[in-house]
């Protein structure tokens, strides 16, 4: 699969060197090119985009203000004339920073990072891809040689078991390996919530909650004391009763 690349600048020389350099590696695909921040911003919620290369000097927009106000943005090599900017671009957790002008060996070096981050991403045991607007959000399980997708939406609970997890939907139960405290951070917080250091629930698939335990999918499943106090407000919070 080919990184999907969005470029930004302000310069068209400087877009066209991006462009060239890019040219000469097979996994990249340029989707667009913007002059400004508004430009890359409405292409953004037009195109899924891996990778973007960004100036930082551009009018309207600081680079860097740009993508501290973009909520799930994609990978960020920066590109810019000026040095002075590095620390902001590191601090964003960009991908790299680019000095004009860019050289081709420089370039690469930044480019293999990329590729690394991609290998790291593809023996990860779980991924997530978020939703966009109203779509439905997923699950990708390594499970044993093959990758299990998975509606978020269909699962009843995920249970801790020492280094792997398991996760129950209604008619299927997947084991990945995979840390439960990882899997807490990837599903979206309004939707599911850690009830005991081994369990994690779906707040839509509970049926009925005592001081103790939850019932969801015809099972039973044990609160947790050190998460009781959180479990009792959000389950009332929704509109339980206990």
């Amino acid at each position: 699969m080919k990184t999907r690349t969005l470029i930004v600048d302000d310069e068209p020389h400087a877009i066209e060197v991006v462009e060239n350099h890019l040219q000469k590696f097979s996994q990249f695909e340029v989707v667009g090119k913007c002059r400004d921040a508004m430009q890359a911003f409405q292409l953004l919620q037009q195109k899924n985009i891996d990778l973007m290369f960004l100036d930082i000097k551009m009018p309207g927009m600081l680079g860097t203000d740009f993508l501290k106000n973009l909520k799930n943005p994609p990978k960020v090599i920066f590109t810019t004339a000026y040095s002075e900017y590095a620390i902001d671009g590191f601090e964003l957790n960009a991908v790299d920073y680019l000095l004009k002008p860019i050289s081709f060996e420089r370039f690469f070096r930044a480019v293999d990072k990329i590729y690394r981050l991609n290998e790291q991403k593809s023996n990860a045991a779980i991924s997530y891809e978020s939703p966009v607007g109203d779509r439905e959000s997923f699950l990708y399980l390594k499970v044993e040689r093959k990758t299990i997708k998975v509606n978020v939406n269909d699962i009843l609970w995920i249970e801790s078991q020492r280094d792997y997890v398991k996760v129950v939907i209604k008619d299927n139960v997947y084991i990945t390996k995979q840390k439960i405290s990882i899997l807490e951070e990837m599903l979206p917080e309004r939707n599911f919530i850690r009830i005991h250091r081994s369990f994690i629930v779906a707040v839509s698939k509970i049926t009925s909650f005592y001081s103790y335990s939850i019932e969801v999918g015809g099972h039973e499943l044990p609160i947790g004391r050190n998460y009781k106090q959180e479990v009792q407000k959000k389950l009332k919070t929704d509109g339980f009763a206990a």
